[in-house]
């Protein structure tokens, strides 16, 4: 099984994960002439950036990492692969070593790709964080991308040779080995309802696969967001296996039986609440299909839940503070039913 995966501009791949990224305006440079790389500005940020790795290799989330220096204690950073973390840096990072062979930035690129490294289970999944922790952070992350992103950052660093040249050529095979293993372990972890192969949950058992809850409000469920990056992996392997094929044709079909029909999102203006606006869902018979950020495993019905992890079937039900804090209806998979799905079938059917 031939298992090597596409090469795909950087851009492309930021593209894929765009809601779970932009914490740190570092990603903005990563598409700059070669020539900038050598500028005082270039330098400038990507001191900062090394300000802000933490001990462990990694760089916190949420975090503004290029703007200004870490001027705290060490100790107190704390890396993730969470939300955008560690792998905008190291592609930052890379660029400055090819542009100025500097060593430091080349030895905050080792460290921080050796901790992904060493971040990946057996079985090919990843954590939230290396070293994970007793709670859900544990379980294989497929949550806003994070084992997605860590994929296509290690299949770029294996065959790009023009931008990773200057990573040691074993250090690359194991890049190429990951990315393998990764794609075994979301092969494994697709969730079968009745014997058919549907999605994935957002997060799944670092041992059993099975799906796993998240924070209160995250049930285990079925994902119609985290799944497209899943699907996005498997669809950049060369050569797809019938078993890869057949993921991707049984994510495509749950997409299209999911789908809702005939509703919209409004965040109407309310003063005195948490954000300044109430959010509503209301029926428009012109709108496109919307997918819900979760499903109920076994029935496929949209489930939400408040921080009391009380499931509920309808947004109206949720308190305000989450209802309006967090996306729970999206257009996820819109481009990969109408675009990407047909343009990959046809490309699979004449053996590319």
């Amino acid at each position: 099984m031939n298992r090597r995966p596409m090469f795909a501009p950087v851009l492309v791949v930021l593209a894929l994960f765009s809601p779970a990224f932009g914490y740190s305006s570092i990603v903005k440079y990563l598409d700059k002439p070669a020539d900038w790389y050598r500028t005082a500005e270039a330098k400038r940020l990507a001191d900062n950036v090394l300000s802000w790795q933490a001990p462990d290799g990694a760089w916190p989330k949420n975090t503004e990492t290029a703007a200004e220096p870490y001027n705290q204690e060490p100790s107190k950073l704390h890396g993730t692969f969470d939300n955008g973390a560690t792998t905008f840096e190291l592609r930052y990072l890379a660029k400055m070593v090819v542009a100025t062979n500097d060593p430091r930035y080349e030895k905050a690129f080792s460290r921080g790709l050796g901790n992904i490294l060493k971040a990946q289970y057996s079985n090919g999944g990843w954590p939230q964080y290396y070293p994970p922790g007793e709670g859900y952070n544990r379980y294989i992350t497929f949550n806003d991308g994070a084992m997605a992103r860590l994929m296509f950052f290690l299949r770029d660093v294996a065959k790009d040779s023009g931008t990773y040249g200057f990573v040691p050529a074993e250090l690359r095979a194991q890049c190429q080995s990951a990315w393998d293993r990764g794609v075994d372990c979301i092969l494994k972890c697709q969730v079968k309802v009745d014997g058919k192969l549907t999605v994935w949950c957002a997060q799944h058992d670092e041992k059993d696969l099975s799906p796993r809850p998240a924070r209160t409000f995250e049930l285990a469920s079925l994902s119609g967001s985290e799944s497209i990056g899943l699907v996005h992996v498997l669809m950049a392997v060369e050569k797809p296996s019938t078993e890869i094929i057949a993921a991707v044709d049984a994510a495509h079909d749950w997409f299209e039986q999911v789908k809702i029909p005939g509703i919209k999102v409004e965040d109407r203006k309310q003063p005195g609440t948490p954000r300044g606006y109430e959010r509503y869902v209301v029926k428009d018979p012109a709108a496109p299909p919307m997918w819900a950020r979760f499903y109920e495993i076994g029935t496929n019905k949209p489930i939400f839940a408040d921080r009391d992890a009380v499931k509920k079937y309808d947004l109206s039900e949720i308190g305000i503070e989450r209802r309006t804090g967090y996306k729970w209806l999206g257009y996820w998979p819109k481009n990969f039913l109408e675009k990407e799905y047909p343009d990959w079938k046809a490309k699979v059917k004449k053996g590319g």
